[in-house]
């Protein structure tokens, strides 16, 4: 199974607000997912991120590979 860390998008129209999901790479994006591992908060002024540093880690390690989108945000915490 390949997993990834990517954004699955949440909110409502024109306001949006995405969660930092561990997901199967098969699935689409809003469905199902393995963990939760934080949130991007887009429509707030300092669009902010809130996410798990540690299971982040722990999840990189076992493999898994964060989208182009997520690893920028990574970086920034």
């Amino acid at each position: 199974m390949s997993v990834k860390i990517r954004l699955a998008r949440r909110g409502k129209k024109n306001a949006p607000f995405y969660h930092i999901v561990v997901s199967d790479e098969r699935q689409p994006r809003d469905s199902s997912f393995v963990e939760l591992v934080g949130t991007y908060d887009v429509s707030s002024k300092e669009k902010r991120v809130v996410a798990d540093k540690e299971r982040i880690a722990y999840w990189l390690s076992k493999g898994a590979k964060p989208t182009e989108t997520v690893s920028k945000l990574i970086k920034n915490i």
